[in-house]
Parts: structure tokens; sequence; C-alpha cells
């Protein structure tokens, strides 16, 4: 299904990496023409790897169905260039290093008084106040500086989240803001400028372990994969080294888990085990009988167990188990060295996944939007 919602939207975004390719790329899914000014070099996000036959992850994730257009905005045409595209854009997106786009002459606030039906979105690491506002920011480091860390691991140390997940909230929350600003603009037929961060949007996420602290005194720990006032509630292995993690809420499904999993209806009775309470404090020994019974027992039986007694769980699944994983949605779209199926996005409308368009070559629609544009093609 090839999505219309926002056909005739002109989105211009002077973009690379993550948090920006991310917003833009959701505009073009929802079918807003979206243009992608690269460096002449190109969006240094092509390089991150060349995993996908050739192509980056990130960018073939990132940069479905857009117009690459290669501008050295150090040029004056090319300046102009872009100048004539944003005259005619409702969405203007950057996120170069915080005053960049501003030196090069083109201000959210100026491009807004000449244009007040335009919407500006900016994304940079820290906003455009504070102390921080003119510091480089990546996603590790802002996982590092927003507390995250400090509550992602195991208590022998802090881990990485695995993926970009400042970048990722940054631009799900500036898509968000988007389409409310395009709401907006449908009533007041006025546009505004929306400054995003990836600090910011990644501590709005932080609000509960925030909360905890602030309020109760309570600084969350780093449990790995146990829950940490739950029991048992984690991952466990089989006797096959693969695992599940589940879950037990209430003392219904713990006495199912007892007669059914473990095959130990007496554990139920147990003093030590009676409440979820009493489980928490005494969890050393719960896990202790727990893993003598699961060594026992493949990882499948275990499944098996767990899905007849109703009691919650996911496996802990690999990579290996995610590629071949029978809940996959998968969707297709071409890139310059072949097609690339991949994972679904998580909604779908009225039952359909949506189509995608082609990942661009670097500067593939040059000429042709600059003639568009009536810039010279000097600048291709």
């Amino acid at each position: 299904m090839k999505y219309v919602d926002l056909e005739g939207l002109l989105v211009v975004s002077v973009e690379q990496a993550v948090a920006a390719p991310y917003v833009s790329s959701r505009l073009a899914e929802a079918g807003a023409r979206v243009i992608k000014i690269e460096r002449p070099e190109g969006d240094f996000a092509r390089g991150y790897d060349s995993l996908v036959h050739g192509e980056s992850a990130y960018f073939v994730w990132l940069n479905r169905g857009k117009e690459s257009v290669c501008l050295d905005l150090r040029d004056e045409q090319a300046r102009v260039a872009l100048s004539n595209m944003i005259a005619r854009a409702d969405i203007f997106i950057q996120n170069l290093a915080p005053g960049a786009i501003d030196r090069l002459g083109f201000a959210p606030e100026k491009l807004r008084e000449a244009d007040p039906r335009l919407i500006t979105v900016s994304i940079s690491g820290y906003g455009d106040e504070g102390p921080f506002q003119y510091l480089k920011a990546y996603d590790l480091l802002v996982q590092a500086e927003s507390g995250l860390s400090s509550i992602t691991g195991t208590p022998d140390g802090m881990t990485r989240v695995g993926v970009s997940v400042c970048d990722i909230a940054a631009g799900m929350t500036a898509y968000q803001a988007v389409l409310q600003a395009l709401i907006g603009r449908e009533r007041t037929g006025e546009g505004r400028h929306i400054s995003i961060s990836l600090f910011h949007a990644l501590t709005d996420w932080m609000n509960v372990p925030y909360l905890q602290y602030v309020y109760g005194g309570k600084t969350l720990g780093r449990n790995g994969l146990t829950h940490p006032t739950i029991a048992p509630y984690g991952a466990y292995a089989g006797s096959d080294g693969k695992e599940v993690l589940f879950s037990i809420q209430n003392e219904r499904e713990w006495a199912q888990f007892c007669a059914e999993v473990l095959r130990m209806p007496e554990i139920a009775a147990d003093e030590r085990f009676s409440n979820n309470s009493r489980r928490v404090a005494n969890r050393a020994e719960l896990d202790a009988i727990i893993n003598s019974i699961f060594s026992g027992v493949v990882r499948d039986e275990l499944v098996r167990r767990l899905e007849a007694a109703r009691i919650a769980f996911g496996r802990v699944s690999t990579m290996d188990d995610l590629a071949v994983h029978p809940q996959n949605r998968y969707v297709d779209a071409d890139t310059p060295t072949g097609p690339v199926r991949m994972l679904g996005p998580g909604a779908l409308v009225n039952g359909n996944l949506p189509v995608f368009g082609a990942v661009p070559a670097l500067g593939e629609h040059t000429g042709a939007v600059l003639a568009e544009f009536a810039a010279s093609p000097s600048q291709s």
C-alpha cells in the first residue's frame, strides 16, 4: 500500500546520520516528497558499514523514497539552490553541528519570517539553550549523559543499549511534533519552529527512574534480564543453553508455574516463596531451584510448558532467531546495489504494510532537482 496522506508536501532536509533522516524517512513513507541534501562526499551514514550487499544498514533503513541532491553549501550557487528549494517547501529539517545552519544563512527564524507557513525542524545534541548547547553529541555519549547507561546492564557493569536509542528517540519525537505542526497549520495557517535534542528526547523517556529518585529516593539498579521487584521474572537457560524469559504476575500463576512447568507443586507452598515479597527476598534460593530443573529440559520443551500453563514468556532471541522469527513482517525496497528485504514497521493501516520508495544513490537526483528549482547544474 502506498500512503498518500502527505502527498503534495515538500520536505527539504539538510541531514546526516540517524535522527533527522529518521523523521524525513517517515514523512516520505507517508507520501511527502523529500529532497535530501547531502555534502558532495555524501551523508557519512553511507559509510557506517557496507553489509547490505555494499550498502550501509542504517542508510538503507532511513533513506527509502528520498531524492538525493549533493550540494557544497560553502559555495554561493549551492546556497542559492537550497534557498530556491526552501522557498517552495512546507517543511525544512536540519541537524548540522550547532550554529552551522545559521552561519550558512538559513537560520530557522529568518526562514519563517520570509514564509510564516514554513515548518522548521532543528535537531541537535542538547538543544538551543543551556551550557551544553554547543557540545558535539553522538548517541552513545548521550546514553551516558542522560543517565540511561547507569540503569542499563548488570550489577557488574553498565552496557550500551544495542541500537541508537537516543537518535531514534529524537527522530520519533520530531516526527510526532511535525505531524502536530501540520495539523496546527491547517487550523491557523501558521507554521512553527520545532527544536528537538537527543538529550531531551531521551530524558523524557527517563522520567520514571527520575521521579522514583527525586520523590522516592530510590535509585534503579542494573538488573540485566531480571525484574528488580518481581520474582520469578527473568531469563533462565534450558539444557541446550538457550534462554527463555518468563514472568509470574500473581499467586495463581505462581501455583500454575510450580505445578505445570517445574512439576513440583509443593514449591508453591514453601514458606520462603509464599508471596512475591518473600520470593524476591529469597531470590537466590528460588533461582537455584528453577535452574536445577531447567538445566534438564531443552528450551522448546520449557516454552511448551509455559504456554500450556498460560505463563507469559519470551524467548531470548539471537539474530539467528530473529532472522527466521515466525511473527516477522517484511517490506522490500530497491537500493543502488539491488533489492533489500527488511523488517516491516510497527503499524499496519487497514491491514496493509506500506510500499517503500527506493534508496537513492549519492547525488542521483542532483541534476534534475537543480534544473527544477532553476539552479545551476554545475553544483551536481
